[in-house]
């Protein structure tokens, strides 16, 4: 079974916990805070491996999650941040975030890198909050946890030379001529079920990637068959050889469906340069029908090949890819930018009153800064209550009538509102 699509969760490592800790020397009776700053929790990384053809492995596993970072330690010192996850996938691969479709990332070459989810920051452990106007803090912080995220995982091949064609037009045959490929050939009136993928060599330096692309039918842009399933791998592929069956009864009514189906299902996909073929043209009936079409023959500088006798073929290779060297190179795409908590979208909130009176805070900036609070440290409490004053959560929360003893729920956490 070829894979092209996959759901997949990914969650950074938690940060280590900050410690809190002082110096306890007999030689040192004024011994300071010494508590060490937690490490930082793993990344989860994809990197291409141009090995790889298929997001098959992803089918049995779907959940991903970097080591956390160590804990703080006396005598400050840092513990051990959590090593990356790598997660291999085929040059080709998007990554769009499940809930939203955005766009993170478009793996294209080898050894590409992209960020899926930020492991969390360590807590600071009670020596980095040392001051000339508290010289003993009983302050550390929490691991911060790591990003986590829901992603959709779709695989666009990568080909320089595409074989577009209605079923049986002599894909595939094509590919196994031109290439080590072994696709499935048979005289089928239906489309290939998966694309494959072959290498060509041109000469002693050069090789190009062919892709037969599944036989479209009519009404594929609209989903009709497996349409939307194959057209996108067209999107990758800079030439396409367009085959039209020697032997069609119709074969300018065949040419022109597949064009309208490129052009209908948009992205670019009818502006492709195109190099046209006439298949099958050993067979003794071969052709017939274009005689009756000596114009579309001559617009189109068609070739006349058989993928069977190998005549023919070769020519249309060359100039498929003298085609391909004429165009310019590909440019990198661009990534959206990534949050930060210094990002205005994470300073956003909203305050709503819950059936049962309390209050449910949304607030990424201090759904984070909740998760890192030590409750059990009085200066980590205050620090955050400073937090919410600051973000002006506070403030709004009073506006909005909030009065001691009532309940505020921030993320996971239930706070009990009191004066400050």
């Amino acid at each position: 079974m070829f894979y092209d699509q996959a759901s997949i969760s990914v969650r950074g490592g938690t940060g280590g916990d900050g410690s809190m800790n002082f110096r306890r020397e007999s030689m040192v009776p004024m011994g300071g805070p010494d508590g060490g700053n937690g490490g930082r929790g793993g990344d989860v990384i994809f990197i291409v491996n141009k090995k790889l053809n298929t997001l098959n492995p992803f089918q049995y596993k779907r959940k991903f999650e970097a080591p956390d970072g160590k804990r703080g330690a006396k005598q400050r010192q840092t513990g051990r941040s959590g090593k990356p996850l790598y997660i291999e996938v085929p040059p080709g691969t998007v990554v769009r975030d499940a809930i939203t479709s955005d766009l993170i990332g478009d793996l294209t070459h080898e050894q590409h890198l992209l960020l899926a989810a930020k492991g969390g920051k360590g807590g600071r452990g009670n020596a980095t909050y040392a001051t000339a106007h508290n010289q003993a803090p009983r302050m550390a912080e929490n691991g911060a946890p790591g990003e986590y995220r829901e992603l959709a995982l779709e695989l666009k091949l990568i080909a320089d030379i595409g074989f577009v064609g209605l079923p049986n037009a002599g894909k595939s045959t094509l590919l196994a001529s031109l290439t080590a490929a072994k696709p499935k050939i048979a005289n089928y009136p239906f489309t290939t079920l998966q694309p494959n993928l072959g290498v060509a060599q041109i000469d002693s330096s050069r090789v190009v990637v062919l892709a037969d692309i599944p036989g479209l039918i009519e009404g594929a842009s609209q989903g009709t068959g497996l349409g939307h399933e194959f057209l996108r791998h067209i999107e990758r592929t800079r030439v396409l050889i367009h085959l039209v069956d020697g032997m069609s009864d119709d074969p300018i009514r065949d040419y022109n469906t597949i064009q309208a189906e490129l052009a209908a299902f948009g992205h670019g996909l009818a502006d492709k340069p195109q190099v046209v073929a006439l298949t099958k043209m050993d067979l003794p009936d071969a052709g017939a029908s274009f005689e009756l079409h000596p114009e579309f023959v001559a617009q189109h500088s068609a070739f006349a090949i058989s993928a069977a006798t190998g005549k023919g073929v070769r020519e249309l290779l060359l100039r498929a890819v003298d085609v391909l060297d004429s165009l310019p190179p590909l440019e990198e795409p661009e990534l959206l930018p990534e949050l930060t908590l210094e990002d205005e979208a994470l300073k956003q909130f909203e305050i709503t009153r819950n059936d049962d009176g309390s209050y449910q805070v949304a607030s990424p900036m201090l759904e984070r800064r909740a998760q890192i609070t030590r409750w059990d440290l009085d200066e980590a409490v205050q620090k955050f209550q400073r937090a919410l004053e600051n973000s002006g959560i506070g403030p709004e929360l009073q506006r909005k009538g909030v009065k001691p003893g009532d309940m505020v729920h921030i993320g996971i956490y239930e706070l009990e509102w009191a004066e400050g």
